[in-house]
């Protein structure tokens, strides 16, 4: 088994230009149960990293301390020179998009155009610039000419896009996204790939689809009961049948 590089008490090499780093994190949910156990890891930017593992092993709940949805209860986590806390989050947020597995959890405005342009409204940009956004997210998402329709009579895959578009706007430096693929059939889902695969920002995705990682992502960290069990190229981890089979991974 590949051994991960992570190093959680500051022996590692530090590059001076990163656009994540979480330093030894640890959280556990009300009930006890810990949810990610001491990760460290460091991204640097324009990266593309999968992570990948069972159901539980603490992928979604790592990507939800990101931008501060969920705040670890020992350790620390780094969006470029921002500490991750209460006083940094309106900041964070604007850095960091959080892309969640359901898009209606992202979706909740009468139509694309004011989903969309709520994050830049967010941010105090004017309406112009905040209109501007919101044709310039459409346009990366190939969902320029649905601005005025209803954001929930759109199919799944369609709202996926514009989900994606709403974080978009804000103009990230890091993409967060949860089970991007989940639901999708082979065209949507096929559309999507290639979309991610054609963004510029930093991304970090959360996903069960292998064979997506394995086509987009050259960097894969396998999570298993909120531990990191490995870090390294996804070319190399993925031909690891017996790494794989013990963390509950198949291609």
């Amino acid at each position: 088994m590949l051994a991960s590089t992570n190093l959680p008490r500051g022996e590692e090499t530090r590059p001076a230009n990163l656009a994540l780093r979480v330093s030894d994190l640890s959280f556990a949910y009300p009930d006890g149960q810990m949810a990610i156990n001491r990760v460290s890891l460091q991204v640097v930017p324009g990266e593309k990293v999968a992570l990948v593992g069972p159901n539980g092993a603490g992928k979604s709940t790592l990507l939800l301390h990101l931008n501060g949805i969920l705040v670890g209860q020992k350790g620390s986590i780094q969006v470029g020179e921002l500490n991750v806390n209460p006083r940094s989050l309106r900041q964070v947020r604007s850095r960091v998009g959080m892309v969640f597995q359901s898009p209606d959890d992202q979706l909740f405005s009468p139509t694309v155009f004011d989903d969309v342009v709520f994050g830049p409204l967010y941010q105090g940009l004017s309406e112009s610039e905040a209109r501007a956004r919101v044709e310039q997210a459409l346009c990366a998402v190939g969902m320029q000419a649905y601005a005025k329709r209803v954001s929930h009579h759109l199919s799944v895959g369609e709202k996926k896009r514009i989900a994606i578009a709403t974080v978009l706007s804000m103009d990230p430096e890091l993409l967060a996204l949860d089970e991007p693929t989940a639901g999708l059939d082979p065209r949507a889902r096929r559309g999507l790939i290639r979309l991610l695969g054609s963004l510029p920002q930093t991304l970090v995705v959360a996903t069960h689809d292998l064979a997506m990682v394995r086509e987009i992502l050259p960097r894969t960290i396998i999570m298993d009961q909120g531990f990191i069990v490995a870090d390294g190229p996804t070319a190399t981890l993925l031909q690891d049948q017996e790494l794989l089979e013990a963390h509950g991974l198949e291609i």
